[in-house]
């Protein structure tokens, strides 16, 4: 077993990280003030330097690398902002990865060279106002007229909603009750019928877009068709490396907090010194690193075993094992580094107070920590638990 990157992995991870170092510190610093997302312009950047594409087939423009050089490289994003590396996060392991799996090859062909080449992105629109952690219980539904689906229903907390050109949207397709019925089509935001709610106001997340999607009779052709009725299995089987990329963001917020709050530690002085010569500065800096590199490893752990499964897909148990000690973690290492930089980390100047707001969204999002803790007793036992009996 050896953990050090290969040749190629360090100079791909270097490429990432001077690009986001150089091109996006002052932009993410906009987006956190006037909350917007990335501009179309620098998507197409990301484009260019190829860094939408890493995991997508060569076929479709991709680099064809692994899901580990994809996180590699979302990571370095994530140390700057969670906004700035939202792009990133939605191509390489986000809802493309449904189309890219399940999709027609027609589909592929329409989609994927776009979202590679930074024209255009996808988010996924699962969740509802009634339907959230119990997924099943959703109700937008679509029924077959002609060669057509005809769409109905409303979604919530869809990241990227209003943003996005593409929604991968998960939808009842047959009367079956519960995930029997359960599919998902690609709705294309320019369709007849769509139509987006205000802009969410939350404590964090500023720069990525959150709203409601309104669907009304949205006539959407039999060929967007990715998973249909009965399903649903196969949708969530596509979902540990999401969560792997959920937890890569918690990552780099947590690993740009460290970076942080270690500059600000030499450089502040009291009683005549630098504040990290003070044991208390010295232990609490030791718990972040511990933290940050135990949350680095499940992440490379589940990234790399999944090169060697069946369906190259990380485990439910070890990317729910990732993404829930990831999300813990981060909470725990920016309020450390806010601590540490005393006055200023909880001036709005900074950017740590930000990193703490942010990084309470990664633990909610992708599915709760508490649903992490169930997937992972579900793995040790070896079934699942029945919410509804």
């Amino acid at each position: 077993m050896d953990f050090r990157l290969t040749d190629e992995q360090r100079e791909l991870q270097q490429a990432a990280r001077s690009f986001a170092r150089k091109e996006l510190p002052d932009l993410a610093r906009e987006m956190e003030d006037k909350d917007f997302p990335v501009p179309a312009e620098m998507v197409r950047r990301y484009g260019e330097m190829g860094f939408l594409g890493v995991n997508l087939p060569q076929d479709y423009g991709g680099l064809g690398l692994g899901h580990f050089e994809a996180l590699l490289v979302l990571e370095q994003f994530a140390m700057v902002s969670n906004a700035v590396a939202f792009p990133v996060f939605e191509a390489l392991v986000g809802p493309v990865r449904t189309i890219e799996r399940f999709g027609s090859d027609a589909l592929k062909e329409a989609i994927i060279p776009k979202v590679v080449a930074g024209e255009a992105t996808v988010a996924v629109s699962m969740s509802e106002p009634d339907a959230g952690t119990a997924l099943t219980d959703l109700s937008t539904r679509a029924r077959l007229d002609g060669s057509d689906y005809v769409l109905d229903g409303t979604k919530r907390w869809t990241s990227g909603a209003g943003h996005a050109r593409y929604y991968v949207v998960y939808t009842r397709l047959a009367d079956a009750p519960g995930a029997k019925g359960i599919g998902a089509l690609l709705v294309d935001r320019e369709m007849p019928g769509v139509s987006f709610g205000q802009r969410e106001e939350l404590m964090g997340f500023r720069g990525i877009e959150t709203r409601d999607i309104v669907f009304d009779e949205v006539r959407v052709p039999q060929s967007n068709l990715i998973i249909e009725a009965g399903g649903f299995g196969r949708l969530m089987s596509a979902f540990g490396l999401e969560r792997c990329g959920n937890a890569t963001q918690s990552l780099g917020l947590a690993a740009g907090a460290l970076e942080q709050a270690c500059a600000y530690v030499e450089e502040r002085k009291a009683f005549g010194k630098p504040i990290a010569d003070f044991q208390a500065v010295q232990l609490r800096l030791a718990e972040m690193a511990m933290q940050v590199d135990a949350a680095r490893l499940l992440i490379y752990r589940a990234a790399a075993n999944a090169a060697h499964s069946a369906d190259g897909l990380p485990s439910a148990y070890e990317s729910s094992l990732a993404k829930c000690f990831a999300n813990e973690m981060v909470r725990s290492v920016t309020a450390n580094g806010l601590q540490l930089m005393g006055g200023y980390g909880y001036h709005k100047d900074y950017g740590m107070e930000q990193r703490v707001r942010d990084s309470f969204a990664w633990g909610i999002a992708g599915g709760t920590t508490d649903v992490q803790r169930t997937n992972i007793a579900a793995a040790l036992l070896g079934r699942r638990f029945d919410q509804r009996r």
